[in-house]
């Protein structure tokens, strides 16, 4: 986190402690913001800032958040390919890709920062928390926006894997278009009237013992596209905890995964412009 002390003082502090406590002591209270300066947890350009060094207008601090208590996910994160710009990597089923909301240090991002030692590591693109499989990640910064404007141009061929119910009255394989919205709060999008705005292709691979072996090849990108184009068509993924109905909250159950992963990504380097194509190593378990 950054802080810049404010060019005009409204309380007159004339201590970096003084505006520290004023600033953040009715959240976490006063000796929390004491106990973080004796233990050096603010640092300026220069190091760590003592607690009664003058208020400097302007001047910039910085410091690391404390971060809630996390349930481990008991599942690793593999590095299928690395080179001096671009990391792909396996992301496991219940790992979010990067820190947002209640995920923050079981994160893929945070993981991979630490293990390979590459402090300025960023997603390309996102993977459902839900969903495993593969994620491309950057590791300059200055290379990041190449590899971004590839996954909103549709310029990278992503193709998914699902394991669904058969049911042969469902004629396969089939393009699915339909307008998808998803509200903030709401947990499951939905589809609605109106122009398309999401296409998938779907294709049936095998089937056995009433389950099925998907091939989904998703043209665009919507907030759970896919699971919601395969319940739509009476075919939704295997332990899906929101489609078609919406599982109480409560402890995750780590031995009934989503069944849905990220296999294939392809697309033409923007940098050296070499074809690149990678696969997932991970497996469903279901009709082979």
């Amino acid at each position: 986190m950054r802080v810049r002390l404010p060019e005009d003082p409204e309380e007159g502090w004339t201590t970096v402690r003084e505006y520290l406590v004023g600033r953040y002591g009715a959240a976490v209270g006063a000796g929390r913001v004491e106990e973080m300066l004796r233990d050096g947890r603010f640092v300026g350009v220069d190091g760590p800032v003592g607690a009664d060094e003058p208020y400097v207008a302007g001047r910039y601090l910085w410091f690391h958040r404390d971060f809630p208590a996390e349930t481990p996910v008991p599942f690793e994160v593999a590095v299928v390919h690395r080179d001096e710009r671009i990391v792909v990597a396996d992301k496991p089923h219940f790992l979010a890709t990067m820190p947002r909301g209640r995920h923050v240090t079981e994160t893929a991002l945070a993981r991979l920062r630490r293990d390979l030692g590459l402090p300025f590591l960023q997603p390309a693109h996102r993977l459902d928390r839900l969903t495993a499989g593969l994620v491309l990640f950057v590791v300059r910064p200055e290379d990041r926006g190449a590899y971004q404007t590839l996954f909103r141009d549709r310029a990278v061929r992503k193709e998914y894997e699902a394991v669904a119910p058969y049911d042969p009255a469902v004629e396969l394989p089939v393009t699915v278009r339909s307008r998808i919205e998803k509200e903030r709060g709401v947990m499951a999008a939905r589809e609605v009237p109106g122009e398309p705005n999401a296409e998938s292709r779907i294709e049936l691979v095998a089937h056995a013992g009433g389950l099925g072996r998907y091939r989904l090849v998703p043209v665009t990108g919507r907030t759970h596209q896919l699971r919601v184009h395969m319940n739509a068509l009476g075919l939704p993924i295997l332990d899906d905890p929101v489609y078609p109905v919406v599982r109480e909250d409560g402890p995750e159950d780590f031995s009934r995964p989503l069944r849905l992963l990220a296999r294939t990504l392809e697309f033409t380097d923007p940098f050296t412009g070499d074809a690149r194509s990678f696969g997932s190593r991970l497996r469903l378990s279901g009709p082979c």
